[in-house]
């Protein structure tokens, strides 16, 4: 599925012309090698990141900042702002729209990249139907055991605001976060378990 979504990007990248700006929000220089290769093109990857980022080429700067405001940038700074399953992370559904509008705004393209909240296995803890618990039960849950990607957290209050930090969206509310872009839905098992907001490339 990465493999397909890499392919898809760059389908997409290689329409535009000359040299590229792109802000990657929670992203890696790590990522970016894997998804380019041996062919990265003439581009700069600005990495913007709550903190910063190790950085080994002059092809990527790493910055630091809040999704929900990037008062640092003006608009349509950026060709491209790219996001990979950072969105369901930054807050409630008013604190995602801050993020939409930011990239929406800073940038002249986006693909945005979240999860499908009613995929049955949480891609995160990877317990089905986990994201539909009692917000005391994932708690309680990441509290006393190893879930899916996270080791037991010790603390109740820490395991409490872990969970309550992942906002998973469905189709309908992602998509009136960017109304007007194209929403591709990724496969698995004939079931979507993600969904990508494209805008800005017609």
């Amino acid at each position: 599925m990465r493999r397909r979504r890499f392919e898809l990007f760059l389908s997409l990248l290689r329409t535009i012309e000359g040299h590229v700006e792109i802000l990657d929000i929670g992203g890696t220089q790590q990522f970016w090698d894997l998804m380019l290769g041996d062919d990265p093109g003439d581009l700069r990857v600005t990495l913007l990141n709550v903190e910063p980022q190790q950085v080994s080429s002059a092809r990527f700067v790493s910055a630091m900042g809040d999704a929900r405001s990037l008062p640092q940038y003006q608009p349509q700074s950026f060709d491209v702002v790219f996001s990979n399953s950072v969105i369901e992370h930054v807050g409630g559904y008013e604190d995602q729209r801050r993020m939409a509008n930011e990239v929406r705004r800073v940038g002249r393209r986006f693909f945005v990249q979240t999860p499908n909240k009613r995929f049955p296995l949480e891609p995160h803890f990877l317990f089905p139907w986990f994201q539909y618990l009692p917000v005391g039960a994932r708690a309680w849950l990441v509290n006393n055991f190893d879930v899916g990607w996270y080791k037991r957290i010790p603390d109740a209050a820490v395991a409490r605001a872990e969970v309550e930090s992942i906002q998973l969206l469905t189709r309908g509310r992602f998509s009136s976060l960017f109304p007007g872009a194209r929403i591709h839905e990724e496969k698995l098992a004939g079931l979507t378990k993600s969904f990508v907001a494209i805008g800005g490339w017609d």
